[in-house]
């Protein structure tokens, strides 16, 4: 072999060397990023809130207006169930619904602001990751319920106007403790799977929420895998538990009003439609928000309008359902009275 050959081929020799060490770093920088990015993914322990004004001045307001409403919200609603529980002519399926939801809305109510004034309070907008989705868990279900024990009290409207004389036989208290077990575990269902899928997510480093709360579509914004499983649940359970009982509730108004509108003397009409009005109130205030969130087109979505109308429906209407249902109902202002005389007596002795 000639020493032209054996230069050829020690050079192609080099050549290979050169690649293979080229490759080998090349692997290494590969697997580095990769664990530094595994690790920017999964060090995240806490998310920001960012729902409301930075500036320092607002705080004080912000803060005295959401107590406030807070603890109006919680007097207001735990007045209605004592005085359900203390008068016994409103222990009937309406009032024991309405007790349900005066409930649901003390824990609905509390499962966000407590943390929002907590955060106002301390110049901080940190949400634990734990913490985060604990509380996603608890808006679902609570908002669920909600959701589900407005068409459970369309039913109950429809039942008394409609068939009167099957009232107490189709609404027993054995149907009624049903039918609010069922809402319980349908409104568990949705809020367990969105919070475990959630809990298999990777986020990245980047963790700004642009509300006052978890929400589920903000979360996925921040996310570094793939999303689509929660995306499509979203949609899919999304559509299943707000398209049924929105519709259960308009079927029931629908029959409720061609009965009513049956009615010859214009007195019985309004008796028998006045009965829902406080119902249909609510109704309208709690699904407008939620349609002015999620039914508008994409172009005219904002954090801000989103936060506008997440408040509506999480912070003020919780705060006005008491005042709704007793404003406008006879029964509840005289057992409002006598809760209100009870204590009286009992603080002057």
């Amino acid at each position: 072999m000639n020493a032209g050959t054996e230069g050829k081929m020690g050079k192609r020799q080099g050549k290979r060397v050169t690649q293979r060490r080229v490759l080998s770093e090349q692997i290494e920088r590969t697997t580095r990023d990769g664990k530094t990015n595994q690790m920017n993914q999964t060090t995240v322990s806490d998310f920001l809130l960012l729902g409301f004004s930075e500036n320092l001045e607002e705080q004080p307001f912000l803060f005295v207006t959401f107590l406030g409403i807070y603890l109006v919200t919680i007097m207001g609603n735990l007045l209605i169930i004592l005085a359900i529980i203390s008068d016994p002519h409103l222990h009937t399926p309406m009032y024991f619904f309405l007790a349900n939801l005066s409930l649901t809305d003390v824990c609905f109510t509390s499962a966000s602001v407590p943390k929002m004034l907590a955060n106002i309070h301390t110049h901080s907008q940190t949400i634990s990751y734990s913490g985060c989705f604990a509380q996603l868990y608890f808006l679902l279900m609570f908002g669920g319920f909600d959701n589900l024990l407005l068409a459970v009290m369309a039913y109950d409207r429809y039942v008394a106007i409609c068939q009167p004389l099957r009232y107490n036989t189709a609404m027993s208290p054995k149907f009624c403790a049903l039918m609010l077990g069922t809402c319980w575990a349908l409104t568990n269902c949705p809020a367990l799977v969105h919070t475990l899928l959630l809990t298999r997510v990777t986020f990245c480093a980047r963790k700004d929420i642009a509300h006052f709360y978890c929400d589920p579509n903000a979360l996925l914004k921040l996310a570094c895998s793939e999303t689509r499983i929660n995306e499509l649940m979203i949609i899919t359970l999304g559509l299943m538990f707000l398209t049924a009982p929105l519709t259960l509730i308009i079927l029931s108004y629908v029959r409720i009003s061609w009965a009513v509108f049956g009615i010859s003397s214009p007195g019985g009409r309004w008796k028998a439609f006045s009965t829902c009005g406080s119902h249909l109130t609510v109704v309208l205030l709690f699904y407008g928000s939620l349609m002015g969130v999620y039914l508008l087109p994409p172009s005219t979505h904002s954090a801000e309008r989103e936060s506008r109308a997440a408040i509506l429906y999480m912070v003020i209407i919780p705060m006005l359902n008491p005042f709704i249902y007793s404003l406008r109902n006879k029964g509840m202002k005289e057992a409002l009275r006598k809760l209100f005389g009870i204590w009286k007596a009992f603080f002057l002795q």
